[in-house]
Parts: C-alpha cells; structure tokens; sequence
C-alpha cells in the first residue's frame, strides 16, 4: 500500500515518516527536497499513492484535496481545515459507530490534539444524556511544547529566551480548536478554554470540571459511562488514587487514559496522553490503520 505524506518535514509529518517508514506493509512515496512544495510534484504522487496524509497549513491542505478530486485516494487532514466539514469524517474511532465510518471513508480529519482529550471526556456524556448539553463547561489543558511546531520547539531547546516558566496562550478565548470540540460534544456553546504550554517535550492533559448540577447522576454513573465505552485498547478509563498526575504521564505512547477524581460536589475530569501521539501523528496512524484495512493499533505503542 502506497502512501504519501504531504508536509513530511513539520514536527507531525516527520513523525509520521518515522513510524512508517519500519512498516513492510507500506511503502511511502516521497519526493526530492527541491520539488517537495512544487504543487504538480505534489499532485503526481499523491495521485499515485493508495492514502495521502496531509500535514500542512490549512490553506495549502484544502488545495491539496482539490488535487485529489474525481480519484479514489484516500486521505487523512492533520490540519484544522477540514475538521467540521460534512465531506469529512472526523477521526476519533472511539466514538459511538465512528470506527466504521473512518474505514469506509476516503477522507477523514485528524482531530486536534486538546480537542481529542475534551472530546474523549466529554461527548459521551452528553451523547448518554448524564451531561446537559447546556451545562456551562470549561476545560484546562496543559501541554509539551513539541505541539508548537518547529518554531516552538528552537525556543524552548534553542537556550536564545527564558521559557521556563508555563504561558498561557489563546487567551482570547478563540481557539482554533474550538469549532470541533462544540460539533463533536454536542454543546450547545463553546466552553471557556484555558491552554497552557510548559517547559516538557512532551505529554498532555486536558481536565474538564463537573458541577452535580449539571449531571443526572453522581460519580458512579459518570464512571459507567466511561468505563463502559473505554474498556482498552488506545483509550481506556483507570481509577486513580494518586495524589498528582503529571502532565507527560503518557509521553511517549500513542493511548490515552481517562479518569475521574475529586468530590461528589466537585468532580473532574481528566484525558492524558501525548500531544504528538494520541494528539496527532499516534491518531493519523490508527485512522492510517483502519482506513487500509488493517488492525488499527499496528505501529502504535500503547
């Protein structure tokens, strides 16, 4: 199976590139430094691959579908361009029935990484009626700051500015994450979302604050829910009674645990996973997976 990856030198393409290029059963279509933004360069090896992943700016992954148009490649969009658009399935399989909507697509959008842990948390409990889809949701996310792209990464690695301690960002409120995690939960409006980005590489942890209020049931029933949708495999629900969870819990690994933890009049709760893993190049490569037809945990470390 022939695949292509579009944007192969940005911190998610190159990731991909690495977990492929060990697979027997792929062989990656590449193309030379000299021609890898050429427009008709991109074309002809996407036209000749079985599944592109697009790992580019938004702007240049909505050209890059064009170049797809009338064919029966597959791809999968790591950008934000395409993840509330109706000629896209949104890749996260753990969903209800969204496993079998992602094998049958030929185009799916790789979900963002803070949205894929609020998401995880939240739409099954609406989805189950135990989160009113009014209830006024916040969630807090902190991340390593390997999501930054390459920019990030030389400041926090090129020792040139004092990054050491945490920063908010996004702080107006307009994420571009935003729009998927309202379509994929069921909100009826978008939650208050306070990013912050840290001195680690690696990991992330996205925790979300539950009022009794805005529940039918206690601690318990939020738990079935999880427990009965996330039983293994890439997510899975744990009960925790550690006094702290770091952040780079999961760095390194492609799953995702969830937990719940607090009071019965003051729960949370919390996705961790890795930011460039379940939270990007990990996630392309389950949709990758199922999209080809094949067990959709081969090449992931879980």
């Amino acid at each position: 199976m022939k695949v292509f990856v579009d944007g192969s030198a940005g911190t998610t393409g190159l990731e991909i590139v690495n977990r492929l290029q060990g697979r027997k059963d792929i062989s990656l279509v590449t193309l030379p430094d000299e021609v890898r933004k050429d427009a008709s360069a991109r074309k002809d090896a996407m036209l000749s691959s079985d599944l592109a992943v697009l790992c580019l700016p938004d702007d240049a992954a909505v050209e890059a579908v064009s170049f797809a148009e009338g064919s029966n490649v597959k791809i999968i969009d790591a950008s934000t361009a395409h993840r509330v658009s109706p000629d896209f399935v949104y890749g996260l399989p753990e969903l209800p029935g969204r496993r079998e909507l992602i094998k049958n697509a030929l185009r799916v959008a790789n979900p963002g990484c803070h949205a894929s842990g609020f998401i995880a948390l939240v739409a099954p409990l609406v989805k189950a009626g135990v989160l009113s889809k009014d209830a006024p949701v916040s969630a807090f996310s902190l991340t390593g700051y390997t999501g930054g792209g390459k920019k990030m990464i030389q400041q926090y690695e090129g020792g040139e500015e004092d990054v050491s301690a945490p920063r908010q960002y996004a702080l107006s409120q307009s994420h571009k994450h935003l729009k998927e995690m309202v379509a994929e939960t069921g909100l009826s409006k978008a939650p208050i979302f306070l990013p912050v980005v840290a001195a680690f590489p690696r990991g992330m942890q996205v925790s979300v604050p539950l009022y009794p209020e805005w529940l039918s049931c206690g601690a318990e029933g939020v738990k079935d829910v999880y427990k009965g949708l996330y039983q293994g495999g890439v997510i899975r629900y744990e009960d925790t009674e550690a006094g702290t969870l770091p952040a780079d819990l999961m760095a390194g690994k492609d799953g995702m645990k969830i937990t719940l933890v607090g009071k019965e009049d003051r729960l949370v709760a919390i996705a961790s996973f890795d930011n460039l893993g379940k939270g990007a190049s990990g996630a392309a490569i389950q949709n990758l997976n199922l999209m080809l037809g094949v067990d959709e945990t081969t090449g992931l470390v879980l």
